[in-house]
């Protein structure tokens, strides 16, 4: 076999390979598209989050104006959630939790600093819900306090405990229940 023949069919297996890997990374492409689509879907999920956080803070930093204002952003982002992605199982569940967690917020967007927190503890639990439906793309932290309301839980997204129920008069009381990944 003469030398020129050896590198054709040398060049035409690695066009052949190199076609075969391009095929296969189309492949891949198509797959992370379909993760990019169930990551759209968690979208909802993730600005409910965000929301639900900047009340905390809110809570935290003792502000009521502001908690009132992230209570009210809250009820927009829940009101948007939609469950079409669901099992009809799920679907009942999260229409439940989020029926239940905008009446929380709304309460939260009206109310003196007080009775925001007793609203906050509901609305944790039903945002702790949710998030055990859905997932989320961060790492979240479960935190309780065992002193409000006879204990009483919220998420974060830091190991830090900053108590929402207390704001500066406790700041620290608390301490990291769960880790939710």
């Amino acid at each position: 076999m003469s030398i020129a023949a050896v590198l054709l069919l040398a060049v035409s297996f690695t066009n052949a390979q190199e076609k075969k890997k391009m095929n296969h990374d189309h492949e891949d492409m198509k797959m992370d598209h379909s993760k990019m689509t169930t990551m759209k879907s968690d979208a909802k999920t993730e600005t409910i989050l965000s929301d639900y956080f900047n009340l905390k803070n809110a809570l935290v930093a003792d502000d009521t104006k502001k908690a009132a204002q992230a209570g009210s952003k809250l009820v927009v982002s829940l009101k948007a959630f939609d469950t079409d992605s669901y099992s009809k199982e799920n679907q009942e569940e999260l229409e439940d939790i989020i029926e239940d967690a905008v009446e929380h917020a709304e309460h939260i967007s009206e109310s003196a600093i007080d009775h925001q927190r007793e609203h906050f503890k509901t609305l944790s639990k039903d945002i702790t819900d949710l998030v055990a439906i859905t997932g989320t793309k961060n790492t979240l932290y479960q935190q309780f306090c065992p002193m409000y309301d006879k204990g009483s839980a919220w998420l974060s997204t830091s190991k830090e405990v900053k108590n929402p129920y207390y704001g500066s008069r406790m700041l620290k009381c608390g301490k990291v229940q769960k880790t939710i990944q």
